[in-house]
């Protein structure tokens, strides 16, 4: 998973408008400095507060996020213009000398006001936005010639604005970083799911086959060569589940697998329901419908795939004496059926151990219900064993 990445251009047409108003902006600003610069030569007021500050203020502002060394952090950038121009704001107070304040400088203020509440670490923001509103309210006592009638708060609406609006921004993006790292909790922890419903459904098979290898191999050694062979089979195919699911939560795709997305749909359900059989063990059939389309959106058949997987590892776990197997798809246009029915009783020979936690179904109806669909599980009509059926809302996707 990526980490939360920091605001930046969007891509296409948005990107380019995004482009222009930075663009804008900064030509803007510029035209506002030189105003500043116009004013002052103009009314034979004197030049230095602009030359010291503006260039600070706008280097502050315009430098490039690229070439910004590590010392140049967002405090640093926000407390600095704002420090110096209190101080000249004082040095002229004190001097007795008028000095101009213009356009400029008030919007390079404002424009780092506004970064300071909305960038700065928490402990620095009420600091630096402190600073940085205390000089543009103090910006008027520059041409008061030590007047005592000097009203600072000519200022407060502007800076009230600013930090309100940086106040709104940072809130939408602590909600937006939330709501990032809450969503990929979810999704890793799906994909802990999913590596639980791959391993778990080999790693079951293997005990059986296991079972079955060690009686066979007092009784039929010529047929321990099948069951070897599903054993090798089944745990590499737990091996490579893991290597995807683990390399999706790396978000590192695993080598030489080009498919980002685990395996599972209604492609892949024949391919399950064959290595269900394996040489002995009950009988499984899949009947699909001509009537369920191939181009059904894939978290649907993601979730009839695992459906059919929960259910095959009961089957396995609780139902050993089962000899018939039958997995069904039907869509009547709205949704797709799928159903898993056994003949079993309910005997096993699993130990305690490998019977599974009971979460299986838990995940499973949560995956189920997310989509709009519904699951149940109980005894077949016939009380002749077990089924599980889901409904799942599936409308043909458009080609």
């Amino acid at each position: 998973m990526s980490s939360v990445r920091a605001l930046g251009t969007p891509p296409g047409p948005d990107g380019r408008r995004w482009d222009f108003l930075k663009a804008f902006g900064i030509v803007l600003l510029l035209l506002a400095a030189g105003v500043d610069l116009l004013f002052a030569g103009l009314n034979e007021g004197a030049l230095w507060p602009q030359l010291v500050v503006l260039p600070v203020g706008l280097a502050a502002l315009l430098w490039p996020v690229a070439r910004r060394p590590a010392w140049l952090t967002v405090a640093v950038r926000t407390t600095v213009p704002a420090v110096l121009s209190g101080a000249v704001t004082a040095a002229v107070f004190l001097s007795g000398r008028e000095a101009m304040s213009g356009p400029g400088e008030i919007a390079i203020l404002l424009c780092l006001l506004l970064i300071a509440v909305r960038d700065c670490p928490v402990r620095w923001a009420a600091v630096c936005g402190v600073l940085g509103a205390v000089a543009v309210l103090a910006l008027p006592y520059r041409q008061a010639l030590g007047e005592s009638s000097v009203n600072p708060f000519t200022m407060l609406l502007p800076v009230c604005a600013v930090a309100g609006l940086a106040g709104y921004l940072r809130a939408l993006e602590h909600r937006r970083r939330v709501a990032v790292t809450e969503t990929q909790r979810a999704e890793r922890l799906a994909m802990a799911a999913d590596l639980h419903d791959f391993v778990a459904h080999h790693v079951t098979g293997i005990l059986v086959q296991s079972q079955v290898a060690q009686h066979l191999a007092m009784s039929d050694p010529e047929r321990l060569t099948g069951i070897l062979k599903d054993v090798e089979r089944a745990a590499t195919e737990a091996l490579a589940s893991m290597r995807r699911t683990v390399g999706l939560m790396r978000d590192v795709p695993a080598a030489g697998d080009t498919d980002r997305h685990p395996t599972g749909d209604l492609a892949a359900l024949p391919e399950l329901v064959e290595g269900f059989v394996g040489p002995v063990g009950p009988k499984a059939a899949l009947r699909r419908d001509p009537s369920v389309p191939d181009d059904l959106p894939h978290e649907v058949q993601a979730a009839a795939y695992r459906v059919v997987q929960e259910a095959l590892t009961n089957v396995r776990r609780h139902a050993a004496d089962a000899t018939e197997v039958t997995v069904g798809l039907s869509h009547d246009g709205r949704a797709l059926e799928v159903t898993v029915r056994d003949d079993g009783r309910g005997g096993t020979r699993l130990p305690a151990a490998a019977r599974g936690g009971g979460f299986g179904l838990v995940g499973l109806t949560e995956r189920v219900t997310a989509l709009g669909g519904k699951l149940s599980t109980g005894p077949r009509s016939d009380r002749r064993g077990w089924e599980v059926v889901a409904i799942l809302p599936a409308e043909k996707t458009p080609s």
